[in-house]
């Protein structure tokens, strides 16, 4: 599987270090949640019929990337990885079940921030990361966040927002 070609702001991380940690992180994700295809992966189970998992980290990285080249005062590795990992989570909070993606045992236990953070420290990730993972949700109201924290979290929720809206309309 090529990973640059399913997240094409990977090949803009400068770290190669990070961005083989970035792409570790995804394969032992798809590995424990026994994932074949990222395509197969709604990115949310809130929403019916809600686009795919790789549509929103795409969406998300895409705006997060293009608000850190505005800003110009974000480590834009950080940035991006943090982007493409915020919802690595997802992996193991969701399972496959009669053909339908639903809630996993771990998933009823642990949310995807907490799931997606401890990978991404497994993996040796920096903090920062693992900030951005963690805190890009409800859980990030309770840490402090770092920059690049700040934009993945509201990266996020505008593309959850605006996939509602286009649910209700």
């Amino acid at each position: 599987m090529e990973l640059e070609a399913i997240f094409p702001l990977i090949k803009e991380i400068k770290d190669e270090e990070m961005k083989s940690k970035v792409k570790k992180c995804i394969e032992i994700a798809m590995e424990r949640g026994g994932w074949d295809s990222l395509d197969e992966i709604p990115f949310t189970l809130l929403i019916e019929n809600a686009y795919s998992y790789v549509k929103h980290v795409n969406n998300v990285a895409r705006m997060a990337y293009e608000i850190g080249k505005a800003r110009g005062d974000v480590d834009m590795d950080i940035l991006i990885a943090g982007a493409i990992l915020h919802d690595i989570g997802k992996l193991l909070e969701y399972e496959k079940k009669n053909g339908k993606v639903v809630k996993s045992r771990l998933g009823k236990y642990v949310r995807h921030p907490v799931s997606g953070a401890a990978l991404a420290m497994e993996v040796g990730l920096d903090v920062r990361v693992v900030n951005i993972i963690a805190a890009h949700s409800k859980e990030g109201e309770f840490v402090k966040r770092c920059k690049e924290a700040i934009i993945v979290h509201h990266c996020d929720f505008i593309d959850f927002e605006i996939a509602r809206w286009e649910n209700d309309n």
